[in-house]
């Protein structure tokens, strides 16, 4: 009976022995996670949003300053071509939306309606007076970087847009583009610091967008001046001391100020560097199980208290950029996600505070996750 007792003993023994050296299955985050997609389902849904308010006029908010009394007019008589969507800036990356959405899926339901109502806008007369509008004394800042970012946005999706319509508008455009482009040039080397704030004047922001045009497009002397405002703006911040991304966000913030640097930094420097510098402005998003807490909105109706949706995507797309540099921060991904899932549902609802902007954050950041 012993002998017996002690052979079972034995052959567990050997068992467990075996199994230690047996390789183990590694998990990692690209096993669990699972990327948001956007689907041709979820692009009707976004497309509805700056579909209906590129023409609503009203309610709106100018944003002017009034030389005089021949400044006055409606917004439609001011922005023929942007009037819709509350702000200015709002209506031109409502337009982005409807461009992006129908060069990704042109069987769109309302494809039809999308290019007529795009037509009708980015129309050459349209655009010569939205010019004609910044070279009023007084509005050479207008919009300053955020619209203009917009701007060149839109020209960028135009321009690999390979489709008749996007050749006549890319061409109706110009202009204003131009107009931009050159006000880029001539603004940064005045800009003596960086605008950290997470709102529309955030520079990093600004200056993101107007790299992707100059890349795309070939426009050496914008990258030029953009990349020598990058180094000049952030190389060195880690000379100081890391980001303080726990200050974040800000009640109002629907940008992340430390997110959108990093995600700006990583463009210009080769990728060890990048490491180096990343490691040190962001040091705690190096661990594993680093958290990032979604903005939290308790008011979808308050037009400010929802900038903390388009918090949670851009945050999500700074984090996609961040690890398509660096493969090895793949658990920023799930993050990422995490910040989508949770305002995604809740922006088609009714409430025009948020509906007038926030499907473009969300096409953008579902467009980055890809």
């Amino acid at each position: 009976m012993y002998l017996k007792f002690f052979f079972v003993i034995a052959l567990c023994f050997i068992y467990v022995g075996c199994n230690e050296h047996q390789p183990k299955p590694k998990i990692t985050t690209e096993d669990v996670y699972k990327a948001p997609k956007l689907t041709l389902d979820e692009a009707n849904r976004l497309a509805e949003l700056p579909f209906e308010c590129i023409s609503v006029e009203f309610p709106n908010k100018l944003n002017q300053s009034l030389k005089d009394a021949s400044n006055l007019g409606t917004p439609k008589e001011l922005h023929p071509a942007f009037y819709g969507c509350y702000d200015w800036h709002s209506s031109v990356h409502g337009h982005w939306s409807l461009v992006f959405l129908l060069k990704k899926f042109p069987n769109l339901n309302m494809a039809s309606g999308i290019r007529e109502k795009l037509a009708a806008s980015i129309s050459k007369e349209n655009i010569l007076q939205e010019v004609a509008y910044f070279k009023i004394e007084g509005n050479a800042s207008y919009e300053r970087t955020y619209g203009w970012a917009w701007v060149l946005k839109l020209a960028e999706e135009l321009h690999t847009w390979n489709d008749p319509l996007a050749r006549e508008m890319e061409s109706n455009l110009q202009p204003l583009t131009d107009l931009l482009v050159q006000s880029y040039i001539d603004f940064l080397p005045k800009l003596s610091y960086p605008i950290r704030v997470g709102e529309h004047t955030n520079t990093a922001f600004g200056l993101s967008f107007a790299l992707d045009y100059a890349e795309t497009v070939g426009v050496g002397t914008l990258k030029t001046e953009i990349v020598k405002s990058i180094k000049r703006f952030y190389v060195k911040d880690i000379e100081k001391s890391s980001c303080p991304l726990a200050w974040e966000p800000s009640g109002f913030d629907f940008l992340s100020p430390c997110l959108e640097e990093a995600n700006l930094v990583r463009r210009i420097l080769p990728t060890s560097e990048f490491k180096t510098w990343f490691d040190t402005f962001l040091p705690q998003l190096q661990n594993p199980e680093f958290k990032l807490t979604p903005g939290k909105i308790l008011d979808r109706t308050d037009g400010k208290l929802v900038h903390l949706d388009g918090l949670n995507f851009s945050r999500a797309w700074c984090l996609y950029g961040i690890t398509e540099t660096l493969p090895e921060y793949a658990h920023l991904k799930q993050i990422a996600k995490d910040h989508i899932d949770y305002s995604l549902p809740n922006i088609v609802d009714g409430n025009y505070s948020g509906t007038h902007w926030l499907g473009t954050f969300a096409l953008y950041a579902l467009n980055k996750a890809e």
